[in-house]
């Protein structure tokens, strides 16, 4: 049985997530944990709440053992843009568009 979590409105990019996303894609819950802590990046800690909330989620609600759970499905969608106005030269102004995205963690028991 798959289960899912979702963290909604990071406040980051979809672009950057995607980068930290496709090194834990398919690894072990556990495996997963270890390269995003040791990660450079910090948004890496981002990522790592939604694959600890996915691996929650199986342990209390559907009983799995959270030693054998993988990351079958990981992705990193778009989300609503914040758009600003910074003044410029001459009584102008140029548009700032803040992105932010959703991080989609799926989690399945792996068979031993």
């Amino acid at each position: 049985m798959e289960v899912r979590a979702v963290a909604k409105d990071t406040g980051i990019s979809s672009q950057k997530i995607r980068l930290l996303v496709d090194m834990v894609r398919g690894k072990k819950v556990d495996d997963a944990l270890i390269i995003l802590k040791y990660s450079p990046s910090p948004l890496a800690l981002v990522v790592a709440k939604a694959v600890k909330s996915a691996a929650a989620n199986a342990e209390n609600n559907f009983q799995m053992t959270p030693a054998n759970l993988k990351i079958v499905t990981i992705y990193a969608d778009e989300a609503k843009s914040m758009k600003r106005f910074r003044p410029r030269a001459r009584g102008r102004a140029n548009r700032i568009i803040k992105r932010s995205s959703h991080i989609t963690v799926i989690v399945d028991e792996q068979e031993v």
